[in-house]
């Protein structure tokens, strides 16, 4: 059913706080940017008809084989970097575009009165906690300059090193955190996910992967700056960032890396750069972005494109099996979902997926909250820099907590 909100906006409020109450609920939120490889607005997924589980997702098959019994249905859920999964068949489907939303349900007219009788809150996020750094400034420092050593060997030529900041028997109103973080830093890969004790909160801007018909496309970040005081000092700001030799050559890096790993699921030949070293900018940094695409081939399943490329280059390294083997020896403790990816399968076929970063992680029942933040390592880098880099990012995750 379609409907049409005398004030759309409104609805829209209304709708996700109406959401926020279910045990198991996904909502997208695209923040009014708009590309040609996604088509999600605004989506909210609510109730759970059907679910698909793993702690150890090591055959995509599995997930293939739940996919194909739902061939027309919208299947929103994540991967950690870890390969836990968990996605969910909905009760009610609520897609957004700019004046209408779309309702999948048994009773659409039940559902629109129930949200219309919502009374918007302005709640506090309520948090409570005290936030603490799994690396000490020391040991970020020794980890940088040890693999930096590696680089030096030969061993690898690019690393993603990443820091857990994180609190225990913390209390969060997570619907107010991630009403307020999307306000603080909106962007194109918002994402509220609710699952049993589990809450994910996300200001992700970057796409790890996508598939509409026939094409494949991956959009890896490499580069950021933060936004200037000033126009004159934000254009100085994106100019430097779309010149700096240290921040070329580590999207660069990726791209040759995206690229391989596309080259896997390719129809032969298919493989391109769309655009290079875009500069793109959003409320809190500039970042750097670029686009590669592929035709896929015939015999290659929505599930095996994702497994050939998981997890996202952009939060590993390259090459990137001797990448992740390194991370797994200098960072201190699991990624879980972080670097993993969140998003949606629509059918068997077609998908468009985020990278997991600038996200919160909360388990209302132990407690535990987490956030990471992490940083590209190139021959050329400079260890107090990158680490600026990483209280940069964490800094709108941080301006909400405190």
């Amino acid at each position: 059913m379609i409907y049409e909100p005398i004030n759309i906006d409104l609805f829209k409020e209304k709708a996700q706080l109406w959401a926020s109450s279910f045990s198991t609920l996904c909502i997208l939120n695209s923040n009014n940017y708009y590309d040609p490889f996604g088509s999600i607005s605004l989506m909210i997924a609510v109730g759970e008809k059907s679910k698909f589980e793993s702690d150890s997702l090591q055959n995509f098959k599995d997930l293939q084989s739940f996919l194909n019994k739902y061939p027309e249905e919208i299947i929103p859920g994540y991967l950690t970097y870890d390969f836990n999964a968990f996605f969910f068949v909905p009760d009610y489907l609520l897609s957004f575009d700019k004046n209408s939303v779309q309702i999948k349900a048994d009773n659409p007219h039940a559902i629109i009165k129930a949200i219309e009788l919502v009374e918007i809150k302005n709640e506090a996020i309520n948090f409570q906690g005290k936030i603490k750094s799994r690396m000490s400034r020391q040991e970020y420092k020794s980890a940088f300059q040890k693999l930096q050593e590696h680089i030096f060997k030969g061993d690898i030529y690019e690393v993603n090193l990443c820091q857990e900041f994180y609190s225990e028997n913390a209390k969060l109103n997570c619907f107010a955190a991630y009403k307020e973080l999307n306000t603080i830093s909106p962007t194109p890969f918002s994402c509220f996910l609710k699952h049993g004790d589990t809450y994910i909160i996300s200001a992700s801007p970057e796409r790890f992967l996508s598939k509409r018909g026939k094409k494949l496309i991956s959009q890896p970040i490499k580069g950021t700056a933060p936004r200037g005081k000033t126009q004159d000092e934000d254009n100085e700001i994106r100019n430097k960032l779309r010149n700096n030799p240290k921040e070329i050559s580590e999207n660069i890096m990726i791209v040759d890396l995206v690229r391989n790993d596309l080259t896997r699921s390719a129809k032969e030949g298919t493989v391109k750069v769309e655009e290079l070293l875009g500069v793109y900018s959003f409320k809190q940094v500039h970042q750097l972005i670029s686009t590669i695409s592929c035709i896929i081939k015939p015999d290659i399943d929505a599930t095996t494109a994702i497994q050939n490329t998981f997890p996202p280059g952009s939060m590993t390294g390259a090459p990137k099996i001797s990448a992740i083997n390194l991370i797994n020896q200098y960072e201190k403790g699991n990624r879980g979902l972080y670097a993993g990816s969140i998003g949606y399968f629509h059918g068997k076929d077609n998908f468009d997926f985020n990278v997991v970063i600038r996200t919160i992680i909360y388990n209302s029942k132990t407690g535990y909250l987490s956030f990471h933040v992490g940083g590209a390592i190139t021959a050329y880098a400079n260890e107090n820099d990158e680490y600026q880099e990483c209280l940069l990012k964490a800094s709108a995750i941080n301006k909400l907590l405190s």
